[in-house]
């Protein structure tokens, strides 16, 4: 498949992506009754869900990576050709932007917003280190070993980095940047964006220097 028709796939999953994420924050918000508790266990299982329907949708086509760190690090394992990260990442971050701009008037609110929801300083942004390194780890064990449960594996650890992470687990440029367009449960403040995507690409970085080791190809025994 050429790389427009992928390109076009990976828009459109990330897109999807984050109108189930920031769809569900705003229908868990106001079906909860001010219980914060709810509403992110909400917001998790539907996330989770659309990641395993988005995966398996399109996963044949562009390979579903719906993220810039995955496509970085699948480049850097040469799992993906570096000539088309950028094509992937541009996609990623447009289709991020309209997902966000969809749920907005799905739900009847502004399409343009500018989040104030403030997630400062280090305890989130070693959240978000960690989020990005246990995802990329999932994905890259999978590539090795279990590709056909990739979808399953990345919506389960997802579903879980909502709640043992005190950000609630973006791991995701993409991600970070649209939801600093949405004044909702699940914005983030602009000024908070640059650590977080930031502390992504560490967790993934290291993620990929780990997993790089683990699973490099033995040498034949003589």
């Amino acid at each position: 498949m050429n790389l427009a028709r992928r390109a076009v796939a990976e828009g459109v999953g990330t897109a999807m992506l984050l109108a189930v994420v920031v769809g569900s924050g705003i229908m868990g918000e106001r079906l909860a009754g001010g219980n914060t508790a709810i509403a992110l266990l909400a917001n998790a299982l539907a996330t989770g869900s659309g990641l395993i329907a988005l995966i398996l949708t399109f996963g044949p086509i562009s390979g579903a990576q719906l993220n810039p760190i995955v496509t970085l690090s699948l480049a850097a394992t040469k799992h993906f050709p570096w000539r088309e990260v950028p094509t992937y990442v541009v996609a990623q971050v447009i289709g991020a932007i309209l997902g966000v701009w969809a749920a907005h008037l799905m739900f009847g609110e502004p399409a343009f917003q500018l989040s104030v929801k403030a997630r400062p300083g280090f305890a989130l942004a070693w959240s978000e280190v960690i989020a990005s390194f246990g995802l990329l780890m999932v994905i890259l064990g999978g590539v090795r070993h279990r590709a056909e449960a990739i979808p399953y594996a990345v919506a389960a650890y997802i579903v879980g980095a909502y709640w043992f992470t005190a950000s609630t687990s973006f791991a995701n440029p993409a991600v970070t940047i649209a939801r600093s367009l949405s004044n909702t449960f699940a914005g983030i403040r602009f000024a908070d964006a640059p650590l977080f995507i930031a502390a992504q690409l560490v967790g993934a970085a290291a993620a990929t220097l780990l997993f790089g080791w683990l699973v490099a190809t033995p040498p034949k025994v003589q």
